[in-house]
């Protein structure tokens, strides 16, 4: 995949860990067409050869904001068909992100307000700053969330919790998204990379095959009954059994050893 972005930086910290920063710093991170042209970009790439990675973390840069949503003083003056061109290209962003295989962490290092939040939303966990403040504040400009607010919060928080955020527009703390179970851990600003990115190194660091299947058998069985869930698990765990993976854990098992996973 292409590591040049107008909008992103994108960096290789580790062995199989993808390091992708929203870096538009100078006006809080906030989605411009570019940002949602190269996040597009990005993991249709990432999407398309799964394997080259095993875990990434997704952040902002600089101190102040995570991403601000969309950019408002780009979309003013935008007429309606233009508003809604520019949403296709968000819309199609945010599902390549949603559709990834590979386990994703948020690193929220400030504000994710509106379409922030449901950048963070689509990664699988989410650690944050302890200054990081959230929002869907899409109705108090006639809008709505559009990026998938409204059916990743109410998985994140609870139906009637995710209403009340998403009707008042209001802002909530980093300790109210950790009570609510939406925010996995809560770190000091400097903290806040490295806790992310050793967590990515141990996701890493179990086998990548086995690591994928989890991710997939949670985010489809989350949408079906329970009996058809647990049967999608089984589908999924079959796919383990003939791997090189499955034979070597239990090798390295068996001679007290770290596994070394190739998935394969």
């Amino acid at each position: 995949m292409s590591t040049t972005f107008t909008t992103l930086r994108i960096e290789q910290p580790q062995p199989h860990i993808k390091l992708i920063t929203l870096n538009r710093p100078d006006v809080a991170n906030a989605m411009n067409t570019q940002m949602g042209r190269d996040l597009l970009a990005c993991f249709d790439a990432i999407n398309a050869a799964p394997s080259e990675q095993r875990c990434i973390v997704l952040t902002g840069a600089g101190p102040r904001a995570f991403c601000a949503g969309g950019d408002l003083k780009e979309r003013n003056g935008m007429t309606d068909a233009q508003w809604q061109d520019q949403h296709l290209i968000f819309e199609r962003a945010i599902r390549a992100l949603l559709n990834c295989p590979v386990p994703m962490i948020a690193a929220v290092n400030g504000a994710a307000f509106a379409g922030g939040l449901e950048i963070a939303l689509c990664c699988d966990f989410i650690y944050a700053a302890e200054h990081a403040r959230f929002a869907l504040t899409e109705v108090t400009l006639g809008i709505m969330p559009g990026a998938g607010g409204t059916q990743t919060l109410p998985r994140a928080v609870g139906a009637r919790r995710a209403k009340e955020i998403m009707l008042t527009g209001r802002p909530f703390s980093v300790q109210e998204a950790f009570a609510w179970g939406m925010v996995n851990r809560i770190c000091t600003a400097d903290d806040l990379l490295p806790q992310a990115l050793a967590t990515a190194a141990t996701i890493a660091a179990n086998a990548p095959i086995s690591t994928r299947q989890i991710k997939q058998a949670v985010n489809c069985g989350l949408n079906m009954d329970l009996p058809s869930g647990m049967m999608f698990e089984i589908e999924a765990y079959n796919r383990m059994v003939p791997t090189e993976d499955r034979r070597e854990g239990i090798r390295a098992f068996n001679e007290k050893r770290r596994p070394d996973f190739r998935g394969r």
